[in-house]
C-alpha cells in the first residue's frame, strides 16, 4: 500500500472512529495533547498525511481502538488485549451456573453440527440412577439440578436443531460394564441400565445422533465440545476455558476428526459393541 492509499484507509477508520465513540476533533485534540489544527490535517482528504508513531498511538488508546487498524495493518479495531480476552474466557464449572451456561452455547450453536468428547459419559445419555449415584456426596440439591440439567440437553437434541457427534474411549464403556475404575462400587442393575439405554438412544436417534469409540492406547483427547464453527470448550475441572478465535476452534475441530478417524468402533456398530458388553454382564 503506498502512502497516498495507507493516508485515505487511515482517515477514513479515524472518522469512523471517532464517530462510533462520539469524539469531536477537539476532544480528540485534547486526548492526544496537539493542536485542533493537527487534527484537521489528518482528516483533510486533500492531504496524504500520516500520523508520527506517538500520535497513532495516542489516537488509538483515545478511541479505544487498534493503533495496526488505525493504520491498515489488521482488519480488527480490537486493541490486541481485548481480541485475546475475547477469544478465550474462563467459566466455572460448578453445577447449575455450568448447566445454565452450556444450554446457553447448545442454543448459540443451533443448526451448526456439535462434537463432544465427555470426560466420562456424556451428561444427556445418561440415566437418573447413574446421574443420582455420581453426585451422591455433593450438597442434597446437586443429584437433582443435574437430572433436569441432563433433561434439558436431552430435550435439546431430541429437538434435531443439530447433528451430534460423539467421541469417546472404548475403555469407559468397558469400565462401566466390569464396574471397574471411575465405576467401582455402582451396582450391577444401575450399569446394566445405562448400557441399554447408550445403545438404545445410539439406535433411536441416529444418524443425528453418531457416537464413535476410539481406542485410547492409540490417541488421546482432553474433554472438549466444539459448538459449530464460531467456539470450542475445554473442560479442565473447575472450568471452562472458551474458545472463540476461529483458528483455535478449527484447530481442535481437526483434532476431532482425527479422532473419528481413527475410531474403532463407528455409530453404526456401537449397540452391537455395547450388547456385547451386556452379555458379558
Amino acid at each position: 500500500m503506498d502512502r497516498r492509499d495507507r493516508a485515505t484507509l487511515f482517515r477514513e477508520r479515524l472518522l469512523a472512529a471517532m464517530d462510533h465513540s462520539a469524539m469531536s476533533r477537539s476532544a480528540l485534540a485534547r486526548a492526544t495533547r496537539v493542536d485542533r489544527s493537527t487534527i484537521g490535517q489528518l482528516l483533510k482528504e486533500d492531504l496524504a498525511r500520516l500520523p508520527n508513531a506517538q500520535l497513532a498511538a495516542d489516537a488509538a488508546m483515545a478511541l479505544g481502538v487498534s493503533t495496526d487498524w488505525l493504520l491498515g495493518l489488521t482488519d480488527r479495531p480490537e486493541r490486541p488485549g481485548d481480541i485475546v480476552a475475547a477469544s478465550l474466557a474462563l467459566s466455572p464449572a460448578e453445577r447449575s451456573a455450568a448447566d445454565a451456561q452450556i444450554l446457553g452455547w447448545h442454543k448459540e450453536a443451533a443448526g451448526y453440527k456439535l462434537r463432544h468428547v465427555p470426560a466420562t459419559l456424556p451428561d444427556m445419555l445418561k440415566t437418573e440412577a447413574m446421574l443420582k449415584w455420581e453426585y451422591a456426596s455433593a450438597f442434597e440439591n446437586t443429584s437433582q439440578l443435574a437430572i433436569e440439567a441432563m433433561q434439558e440437553l436431552f430435550a435439546w437434541l431430541r429437538s434435531g436443531q443439530s447433528d451430534y457427534e460423539i467421541a469417546m474411549p472404548m475403555h469407559e464403556l468397558n469400565a462401566l460394564a466390569s464396574g471397574s475404575a471411575y465405576y467401582a462400587g455402582l451396582a450391577r442393575e444401575v450399569r446394566l441400565e445405562q448400557l441399554s439405554s447408550i445403545s438404545r438412544l445410539c439406535e433411536d436417534l441416529y444418524p443425528r445422533l453418531r457416537l464413535f469409540l476410539f481406542d485410547a492406547h492409540h490417541i488421546f483427547s482432553a474433554p472438549v465440545t466444539i459448538f459449530g464453527p464460531k467456539l470450542a470448550v475445554v473442560y479442565i475441572g473447575e472450568f471452562y476455558l472458551a474458545f472463540r478465535e476461529s483458528a483455535r476452534v478449527a484447530s481442535l475441530t481437526s483434532h476431532f476428526d482425527r479422532l473419528i478417524r481413527q475410531a474403532s468402533v463407528d455409530p453404526r456398530d456401537v449397540p452391537g459393541y455395547i450388547n456385547a458388553l451386556r452379555k458379558d454382564l
